[in-house]
């Protein structure tokens, strides 16, 4: 990770001083949000654009330890339980989200999905899942026998209506 340090003292350095002239970025900014115009400066000061390093420095520090700190604070018996990191996850999720977009980078990609493939293995690799099985026989039966048995019923009526001579205009 390039100067983590760094980029934290210039977080604060443009929260502080907003009001300082700056040179136009090299691209496009998502939005026009301060936090936003935060992450483009970072890149187009430390990278040069909008690059995947960047985004990667930027999930890095605004995002995956945030949560990594949220899920240090739980016991890790209760990171099984979705109430209990359901909303750690979709702040993750958003925050991955709002900074691919500031930079105009696709969300979901292969950096955020590679993100959330590590916080599953070293998170969530102990959980059980449930695993998908039949239906018990009854009623596997029970939704086969339905169409079969109405089908015939409803040839009979169309028959019935047919012959009784109410099946005309």
């Amino acid at each position: 990770m390039k100067g983590a340090l760094g980029f934290i003292g210039i977080f604060l350095c443009f929260l502080c001083d907003a009001t300082s002239e700056t040179p136009p970025l090299s691209f496009a900014c998502g939005n026009n949000s301060d936090t936003c115009g935060i992450y483009c400066r970072i890149c187009d000061t430390h990278y040069h654009g909008p690059t995947m390093d960047c985004l990667s420095t930027l999930l890095q520090i605004q995002c995956i330890t945030k949560f990594y700190d949220a899920m240090a604070s739980l016991n890790s018996t209760e990171w099984c339980t979705w109430s209990n990191v359901g909303g750690l996850y979709s702040n993750l999720s958003l925050c991955t989200e709002e900074i691919s977009d500031c930079l105009m980078i696709p969300w979901p990609n292969p950096l955020v999905e590679q993100t959330f493939v590590e916080i599953h293995s070293s998170h969530f690799k102990d959980c059980p899942s449930q695993e998908l099985s039949d239906p018990p026989p009854v009623i596997v039966f029970a939704l086969v026998m339905t169409p079969i048995c109405l089908i015939p019923v409803m040839v009979s009526l169309v028959v019935l209506k047919t012959k009784n001579g109410d099946g005309r205009p």
